[in-house]
């Protein structure tokens, strides 16, 4: 690895947190596709000792975070938390639903409260029967990514192969809003097939009569959808294109079925890529 790709603070920019045994596989896992020019939001990671020591009131952390936010832009603008745990997201474990992620976070005070609760979230009893479930083993080491909000008007999953029967296809489930509507099991989510290379597109409409959307004032909120929207599909063939050039470029560095998190306003974002599990 060349000289400068791992940073060595506790606070890195995202681009520099590609040590997955400080940072998270989540994070390094980003690291990697903002150096390679993938859609990923710029932000920042905390590792994981360090959002430990912030957990227990560290100053010294604290200032270093208040200090990366000020450096990257991101401390006046609505940002997402989101745990990057060691271990989290590998090749045989995902903790997908299991810790906790944060919306739309303003100011420093926010962002510290929003890492403590994250921190926490990883020690709750079901994260911890799960962990002992997948056979990890030591106790729970929470590293966090920041990230600049995004405000879609769809989000959803995108898996590279069928994550149940294996097929070579796509499968796509997609909301309107924010993502976290199909996370909390709010919607139904329309779902779309097709194979490589785009052709054959399925699509099955959900019902999707909420959406999550983010507060003028910080945190989110479920607001109605109009009903000419509920069972109306949400993306188009020009979405689904967009989908399956990202599902390539993915697939183009890195091996095997993927689970990706994305988002999609005038532009579309990835969010997350995790491998796929079973």
């Amino acid at each position: 690895m060349k000289s400068g790709d791992v940073s060595s603070d506790p606070v890195a920019c995202l681009s520099r947190a590609a040590d997955e045994a400080r940072f998270g596989g989540k994070a390094a896992s980003l690291s990697r596709g903002l150096r390679r020019g993938w859609p990923v939001p710029a932000g920042i990671a905390v590792c994981a000792d360090a959002v430990g020591r912030l957990a227990r009131g560290d100053e010294g952390v604290r200032a270093a975070l208040a200090r990366a936010q000020r450096e990257a832009g991101l401390a006046d603008a609505p940002v997402a938390v989101r745990s990057s745990a060691i271990g989290e997201d590998s090749a045989t474990a995902s903790f997908a639903g299991m810790h906790l992620t944060v919306l739309e976070v303003r100011g420093i005070d926010a962002v510290v409260d929003a890492l403590v609760r994250v921190w926490r979230s990883g020690r709750t009893e079901a994260a911890i029967a799960y962990r002992r479930e997948l056979g990890v083993e030591g106790p729970p080491r929470v590293a966090v990514v920041i990230q600049r909000m995004v405000r879609p008007r769809v989000a959803g999953v995108l898996f590279t192969r069928d994550p149940v029967s294996g097929a070579d296809e796509r499968v796509v489930e997609a909301t309107h809003g924010l993502g976290e509507a199909v996370v909390a099991g709010l919607v139904a989510p329309d779902r779309y097939v097709w194979r490589r290379g785009g052709s054959g597109l399925r699509v099955t409409p959900g019902e999707k009569d909420v959406a999550i959307e983010p507060c003028p004032h910080g945190g989110t909120r479920e607001v109605e959808v109009p009903a000419e929207r509920v069972h109306a599909p949400c993306l188009d063939e020009h979405d689904v294109a967009r989908l399956e050039r990202l599902a390539c470029l993915v697939e183009s560095v890195e091996a095997g079925p993927h689970d990706l998190e994305w988002a999609l306003d005038d532009e579309l974002h990835l969010l997350q890529r995790r491998a796929v599990t079973r």
